[in-house]
């Protein structure tokens, strides 16, 4: 990759405690408006390497540059006021309201009044919180699910190209966690950020990932899409880690669209899907309804392809 296109580059980036490295020799570039996910086992290095990039922790050695600026040379505060950070603590401060808690960067930015006011009630809205309902509340008032769409709307305030995320979601329950994802998902795309997150969840990397960075013991072993590392991983740790060998586990990253027979829409079947979904959706829906076939359809919902069981077949054999 040419690296005036990516957002974030590490370059040989080593953080050792007590001599030991936490992250060792990592050099890798996060393509601008990405959703890279690092994930890996406990201890593999993500969250230390997330944060050298708003500088909460800093490098025995390397360099890390944001925007082609080295981070070192920054002042940490107005770095920091430039990231986005969401945590799983998600870190509200009690005695402020949500409206107070989403203004903080943007006050300490100096934005007028007004401007902060409108600013709050969009992101309310995009966080799907009514403003109205939820502006003047406190965050004990909150669920955890509500904490952590406010912890989100105030990372984007200031409107900052690059989101950091370090297991955000870790602490909901699946049901909500699940909801978040794919708002969060929806959501970036939407503003077009470039974002870092770490998790240990597998199902959650693969999810949400345009990019996806296996880590081990402080290593980059693997980079690329999740299509990409599941056809092909680069070890018996990074097939291990994903399930590579699971043919559901690859559907889940195989999009409608890329197997589907595309203009075939006759005879139309009743059972519709939407080209964006994936594969194991698909089969879900093949199975429950009883059917071999299903009606593919786009954003508007208009007719572009037929998936068949045989199609479905074809895409479980293994890459040659």
């Amino acid at each position: 990759m040419d690296g005036r296109s990516a957002a974030v580059v590490f370059e040989q980036v080593v953080k050792r405690y007590d001599g030991r490295p936490a992250v060792d020799n990592v050099s890798l570039e996060i393509p601008r408006g990405s959703f890279a996910v690092l994930v890996g086992p406990s201890g593999s290095g993500k969250t230390t390497l997330l944060r050298t990039v708003n500088r909460l922790i800093e490098p025995s050695s390397g360099r890390v540059l944001v925007e082609g600026q080295d981070v070192a040379l920054a002042d940490p505060v107005q770095l920091r006021r430039g990231i986005g950070y969401v945590i799983q603590q998600i870190g509200l401060f009690a005695h402020m309201t949500v409206a107070e808690n989403i203004a903080i960067v943007p006050s300490l930015l100096g934005w007028g009044k007004a401007r902060i006011a409108a600013r709050v009630d969009e992101l309310l809205a995009l966080v799907h919180l009514e403003p109205a309902r939820y502006r003047a509340r406190y965050p004990a008032q909150l669920s955890g699910g509500e904490a952590q769409r406010v912890g989100i709307a105030r990372a984007l305030a200031a409107d900052p190209q690059i989101l950091l995320m370090d297991e955000p979601f870790g602490a909901l329950d699946a049901i909500e966690r699940e909801r978040l994802q794919g708002e969060i998902a929806d959501i970036c795309a939407q503003l077009a950020k470039t974002i870092l997150f770490v998790t240990h969840d597998v199902a959650e990397a693969l999810r949400l990932a345009s990019v996806l960075v296996v880590m081990r013991d402080g290593r980059v072993e693997q980079t690329g899409s999740p299509l990409a590392l599941m056809q092909g991983p680069a070890n018996a740790f990074v097939g291990s880690l994903l399930d590579a060998d699971d043919v559901l586990a690859r559907f889940s990253v195989m999009r409608i669209a890329d197997v589907m027979r595309a203009g075939a829409t006759e005879p139309a079947s009743p059972q519709r899907i939407n080209e964006d979904r994936d594969l194991r959706t698909a089969l879900s829906l093949m199975l429950a309804a009883n059917v071999a076939a299903l009606l593919v359809v786009d954003g508007c919902g208009e007719p572009v392809g037929r998936l068949t069981l045989d199609d479905l077949r074809r895409a479980a054999q293994p890459r040659q």
